[in-house]
């Protein structure tokens, strides 16, 4: 598959999620690089803005496996990666299949379930493989974990460890809708446009192929140095007190090729790295008690990271 093709194939999506996640078209745009980066996406907000919506949008517009994952406070980790029962008959155990096993897999309101069964999707996130007794169990590729969480002040919610914070390649929020878009939802409700009547545009092998695609866009090591400027950057923060770890850096050149090929180039830019250091690295990089107090956010971090890292020059084509 050739560059051109991916960003083909990218729009396809793009087009058909935006029949009803409407006026998001950026956060769109970030989710379907995630998918394309082979990463795992952590939406979050408050409820009632379309979090879900966009993650059931995003699994019916590519023609693959999809399951969801209800996380509740009484959830075990035996229902998310499943669970090995004994069958009386062939006097053997059996290995029952839980609903992580699938392409696509929407972990909704994630930080409602207790930190043992949020960690259950610690190992399969990492190594697309689930481990039961001893014996490891490969997910489906392309694999990727879409989950949403309410923030995490609201009632009955708990953090995500820092562990598995830093294997969501990005965090995004979607925001309130303006005035004109809040209308069209209300029409697109009356009108019945949901995820579950959109069509799937692409299939599975074909993701498979824009994935291989984009890992052939070209990188100049000027561009990979200041990845890792910036990233390096986020450690020396006096308001942090954790900074973004190396898995940051490989995630944010990864999702800048994905960028890049949806735009048609073969070769990635500043700008790319630019455009989306916020949503890979922000929720990398762990607030200072004091930095907290002081209203501090962790994008605005990122922001002052960018701010004061130079940019290389002209970044030559393979």
């Amino acid at each position: 598959m050739h560059i051109g093709d991916v960003a083909r194939g990218f729009e396809k999506i793009a087009e058909n999620v935006r029949q009803v996640v409407r006026g998001k078209d950026d956060v769109v745009d970030l989710a379907l690089i995630c998918l394309l980066s082979e990463g795992h996406l952590l939406v979050e907000d408050v409820p009632g803005t379309g979090k879900t919506t966009m993650a059931r949008a995003i699994a019916a517009s590519v023609r693959a496996t999809y399951h969801r994952i209800q996380f509740t406070p009484d959830l075990l980790p035996s229902d998310v990666s499943g669970v090995s029962i004994f069958n009386q008959k062939t006097s053997e155990f059996e290995f029952h299949r839980g609903p992580v096993f699938a392409n696509i897999v929407l972990g909704d309101e994630i930080n409602r379930a207790s930190p043992k069964t949020q960690s259950a999707l610690l190992e399969v996130m990492e190594e697309q493989h689930v481990t039961i007794d001893g014996v490891g169990h490969p997910v489906p590729r392309p694999f990727m974990v879409v989950a949403t969480q309410n923030p995490i002040d609201m009632d009955g919610t708990y953090a995500l460890p820092e562990a598995q914070l830093d294997r969501f390649l990005m965090r995004i929020a979607m925001g309130y809708p303006d005035t004109d878009a809040e209308i069209t939802i209300l029409n697109g409700r009356t009108d019945h446009r949901r995820p579950e009547d959109l069509s799937p545009v692409v299939a599975v092998d074909e993701v498979a192929s824009m994935i291989a695609a984009t890992e052939t866009v070209h990188a100049a090591s000027e561009l990979q140095r200041y990845v890792v400027s910036v990233v390096a950057a986020t450690r020396q923060l006096s308001d942090a007190r954790l900074g973004a770890s190396p898995r940051g850096s490989i995630a944010l050149l990864r999702a800048a090729k994905v960028r890049a090929a949806a735009e048609g180039r073969d070769y990635a830019t500043p700008e790319d790295v630019k455009t989306l250091a916020v949503p890979v690295l922000a929720h990398r990089v762990l607030l200072s008690a004091e930095a907290q107090v002081r209203g501090v956010t962790q994008e605005a971090l990122v922001e002052r990271v960018l701010d004061a890292t130079a940019v290389p020059g002209v970044v030559g084509v393979a």
